[in-house]
């Protein structure tokens, strides 16, 4: 039997050309997730779709993210269907599971990938290198200059006294950067012996 599986991710997007799309590919029954995003566990019609499904059978997709979002999520999916004895399809990426080639494009598509990823995070690494010995400082920038902690400092002590609530608003900054500052200042502090 041909599976159809259909999903959207917010309840305003609409299924039906991923429908369309299934049922002209020959879904003989389709099932539906509607406002479920792509990266949830827990997706109750695929779920249905699974306990539904028998050895022999075909599930297809209109797209291979509607299956999930990572390569090595969908490699675990497949992985399980093959165990299960069900095949895969997706319609327009034209890959399947079917055939012993289309099972073979399927892994080297998987380790092209893989391979993208580790070469995209050694560059990554070897910039954040780079950029540290440069000496230059990484991370997010302080969301409360030099010149506002000053000020923040004044109004917060006596004769002002006004809250970090206010000194907030004030400086346009967060109570959360004035909170850390203040933090940061009371670790720096020495130790009285």
């Amino acid at each position: 039997m041909k599976i159809g599986y259909a999903r959207v991710s917010t309840g305003e997007q609409n299924l039906a050309l991923q429908i369309d799309a299934l049922r002209a590919a020959g879904a003989e029954r389709i099932f539906e997730d509607k406002g479920v995003s792509g990266s949830t566990v827990f997706k109750p019609a695929y779920g249905d779709m699974l306990r539904h499904a028998r050895a022999g059978d075909e599930i297809m997709v209109w797209r291979l993210d509607r299956l999930g979002r990572s390569l090595p999520g969908l490699i675990i999916e497949l992985e399980m269907l093959g165990s299960l004895g069900v095949g895969f399809r997706s319609l327009t990426e034209q890959i399947e599971t079917v055939t012993p080639a289309g099972r073979l494009f399927f892994h080297m598509v998987g380790a092209f990938a893989q391979f993208e990823r580790d070469v995209i995070r050694e560059r990554t690494n070897a910039g954040i290198q780079a950029a540290r010995r440069a000496g230059k400082k990484l991370g997010r920038p302080v969301s409360i200059n030099e010149d506002q902690w000053k000020q923040a400092k004044t109004l917060l002590a006596e004769p002002h006294k006004m809250s970090v609530v206010a000194v907030a608003g004030l400086l346009n900054v967060t109570r959360q950067a004035i909170y850390k500052r203040l933090s940061a200042e009371k670790l720096a502090e020495p130790v009285e012996a």
